[in-house]
């Protein structure tokens, strides 16, 4: 299994109480951070605009700034979004964004993209909020623009939502050409969402990894209907990773768990979310896949690989004030789940086998 990590942006209330002018200090120590330790294959944020359950004044920052930044400052690990919405940027644009980051980051560049959900962004922002038919065409026309124009240089589509006529991208992104590691198709394109009839299908047609949201039982069900697409479209699922996000509460005791849920809660509140939202939020984390002790964690992850899921992207939730719960999943979840063909050396250091 690999693993990734969210750096906290904001959007999640996650950097609640801090001065903005520490918010680049507090991102970019945690981005250097997960770079040095090869337990981390990737790093990522959220491609969002107002805060999550009810937009406040508190930060949010931008997704692809960010990515350029990180890029800047790291030298290793891999850069995503998780995920970006196809509508609030022109796909072609976007394409030649995400190669100029590709290229700051000597390859490093993984496309998070999706339909996009959040209406109040859409709405505060312009955009309207079209019907979810529309939103996941504009998501099926743009992976073909930014596809085309990684590859070829070019993009060229005639399509329902999107006119592009000789967009041009040169020089083309390192992943996709000759560079070493590069991709046959560009920059690796995850598909987010678990739509059943449509996400999926996009996904089975067009991703190098997807993500969707789900516990054990729900991550299988929708692994079969994926599988189902990849079938219809002669498609070898094999061919594509299968990710999801978890939230992790990790202690070794209840009432260590129970401090983590508490500083959860008071930042929700001390950032303005209203006490309703607050109390089905926390019920959430308590409930979800990732909170318990180590052990827990491991059973549970163990039994999602083996459902399929081979890409875990962690959020800590606390991880801008206090790095102990990142320090203990990386000390006993981690090195029970790593990918060993490709850490083969650092777990028999960890294990002796």
């Amino acid at each position: 299994m690999k693993f990734g990590l969210f750096i906290p942006q904001g959007w999640r209330h996650d950097l609640v109480g801090i001065d903005p002018s520490l918010h680049w200090g507090v991102m970019a120590g945690l981005a250097k951070r997960a770079d040095a330790n090869e337990d981390w294959t990737s790093l990522w944020v959220f491609d969002h605009f107002h805060t999550l359950l009810h937009p406040t004044e508190e930060a949010t920052h931008e997704a692809w700034s960010l990515m350029a930044a990180f890029a800047g400052i790291t030298s290793r690990i891999r850069l995503g979004q998780m995920c970006t919405c196809m509508s609030y940027r022109n796909p072609a644009y976007l394409a030649k964004v995400a190669t100029t980051v590709d290229i700051v980051s000597e390859g490093r560049l993984e496309m998070g993209i999706g339909a996009g959900w959040y209406e109040h962004e859409w709405l505060a922002y312009g955009y309207g909020f079209p019907s979810a038919g529309e939103r996941l065409g504009r998501l099926r026309e743009g992976v073909q623009i930014m596809r085309q124009m990684w590859t070829t240089g070019y993009g060229a589509l005639d399509g329902k939502y999107y006119q592009v006529d000789g967009a041009m991208n040169f020089p083309l992104p390192l992943q996709g050409t000759s560079a070493p590691g590069s991709q046959e198709n560009g920059i690796p394109v995850w598909i987010a969402g678990g739509g059943e009839k449509v996400t999926l299908r996009i996904a089975a047609q067009y991703a190098d990894y997807t993500n969707w949201f789900g516990d054990l039982e729900g991550f299988t069900a929708k692994n079969g209907i994926f599988k189902e697409h990849c079938r219809d479209l002669g498609r070898d699922e094999s061919q594509v990773v299968r990710s999801s996000n978890y939230d992790i509460i990790i202690g070794h005791s209840q009432g260590e768990i129970d401090d983590r849920l508490a500083g959860i809660r008071d930042r929700l509140e001390r950032g303005g979310v209203p006490q309703d939202k607050v109390e089905a939020r926390m019920k959430h984390y308590a409930s979800s896949t990732g909170c318990g002790t180590p052990e827990q964690l491991v059973e549970r992850f163990t039994a999602l690989e083996k459902a399929g899921m081979t890409y875990c992207i962690a959020n800590f939730a606390e991880a801008a004030y206090d790095t102990s719960g990142i320090e203990a999943f990386e000390r006993e979840v981690i090195p029970e789940l790593v990918d060993r063909r490709e850490h083969g050396h650092l777990w028999h250091l960890l294990t002796g086998r």
